[in-house]
């Protein structure tokens, strides 16, 4: 079993610009997506709760690009956990090209996440959920590298 989720994505001509390539906003959105995804089939307690008052607020998102993706490219976004805090995750993102002769690293971003509680004028830190804890363990670079801060 890999340490990393996938999202496997086709590139659709909606998604480049101009000159043929892909736009950058687009690596952002593929992190979303992975990460709800992620939600969807590994930790479906989590949506539930999202549904209440749990509320899952990005802080910070980067991306470094390695080279270039066009329409129908074949891709693999990679997601683990690289940081665990008390009331913060942050995750790691690997972009591959896929092709006939293997795969290449095309592009990696991190996404850095907190949990929050309450209503929307009086929302809070919480603790990240023990259902999103368990869903995320095999996920993580391993006990010795994740940062676990208290």
């Amino acid at each position: 079993m890999s340490n990393y989720y996938e999202y496997l994505h086709t590139v659709g001509f909606e998604e480049t610009n101009l000159v043929g390539n892909v736009y950058y906003v687009n690596y952002l959105s593929w992190q979303g997506r992975c990460r709800e995804l992620f939600l969807k089939s590994k930790a479906p307690e989590v949506l539930a709760d999202l549904q209440d008052d749990l509320k899952l607020f990005t802080l910070k998102v980067d991306c470094e690009f390695f080279a270039e993706l066009t329409a129908f490219d074949e891709l693999s976004i990679r997601m683990r956990l690289i940081e665990l805090a008390q009331t913060q995750l942050e995750f790691g993102f690997d972009y591959y090209r896929l092709d006939p002769h293997g795969e290449s690293l095309v592009a990696r971003g991190r996404q850095r996440v907190a949990c929050m509680r309450g209503p929307n004028t009086r929302t809070e830190p919480s603790r990240v959920p023990e259902a999103l804890l368990k869903a995320l363990e095999p996920y993580s670079l391993g006990t010795a590298e994740v940062g676990r801060v208290a």
